[in-house]
């Protein structure tokens, strides 16, 4: 099942974030990444407006996006802005309606 990899930033230093934001993409390709949504057009519907850039990315699975955040790669990239450059929070979740009710499926024998 998909996963998607979401992140809020407030960028504080632009010059040292572009150096963690510049080596993301080849990451994120590495775990089979694929960008959605990354720094584009938004429009803060709820909540704090103390976030002003925002990614989403699917995974193949929760673990590959789990993976990709743990990953040696990741974490040289992300020292960068965790030396004060941007403050983030980032969320892997798995797709789909983990509340919804599950249908009886078509082969039970029904109808």
């Amino acid at each position: 099942m998909p996963a998607y990899w979401v992140a809020r930033s407030r960028i504080i230093d632009p010059i040292e974030y572009k150096k963690y934001t510049d080596r993301i993409p080849a990451i994120f390709a590495k775990y089979g990444g694929r960008v959605l949504a990354r720094g584009g057009r938004f429009q803060i519907m709820e909540g704090p407006e103390k976030f002003h850039r925002f990614v989403v990315v699917e995974f193949d699975t929760l673990e590959r996006g789990v993976a990709c955040f743990q990953s040696s790669e990741y974490e040289e990239a992300a020292a960068f802005r965790r030396n004060g450059a941007g403050e983030v929070e980032t969320i892997v979740v798995e797709g789909g309606d983990a509340t919804a009710p599950s249908l009886p499926s078509p082969a039970s024998g029904r109808g």
